[in-house]
């Protein structure tokens, strides 16, 4: 690696040698295919995480809601990795969010009368979320946990 001396006018000359050092060292780490299996590995397991979570706190009645909520990733970007969460029932985002309903129209599969206007949500994923937020760190593995000390 050859040195480099940048001068600036007014403030003098910056020797830039350590910087290049640490910008290959960390290029290298960050390019190595064991990082890359960290990433995932470490992705992979914050999704299992928050899919246990979810199911953990989705009501049940039939158990159809439970067992419908799925995983999908990582999916890696050049600036993302994302993991998507989802429950392809047609009535969970109803059951997450809350709906309306008719006072007084009698529904035959409870045998009574609604009584109120507005069912409020569960947000069993919403609370799920805010939960793996919290749990992200002990989820990573040792590997990724250590990406700090590249620059030590």
């Amino acid at each position: 690696m050859r040195k480099r001396v940048i001068t600036f006018s007014s403030f003098g000359e910056i020797d830039d040698e350590q910087f290049q050092q640490l910008s290959q060292h960390v290029s290298q780490y960050v390019d190595s295919k064991t990082f890359k299996n960290e990433v995932v590995k470490s992705s992979r397991r914050v999704g299992t995480q928050g899919e246990r979570l979810v199911k953990s706190m989705t009501p049940v009645k039939s158990g159809t809601l439970r067992r419908n909520w799925h995983v999908r990733g990582p999916m890696i970007t050049s600036t993302l990795i994302a993991i998507e969460i989802y429950n392809n029932m047609e009535y969970a985002s109803f059951v997450e969010h809350g709906h309306r309903q008719a006072p007084g129209r009698y529904v035959p599969a409870i045998h009574k009368r609604l009584k109120v206007s507005w069912v409020p949500g569960t947000h069993m994923l919403t609370k799920t979320l805010f939960y793996l937020d919290e749990q992200i760190p002990m989820l990573l593995t040792p590997t990724l946990s250590q990406l700090g000390k590249l620059f030590e």
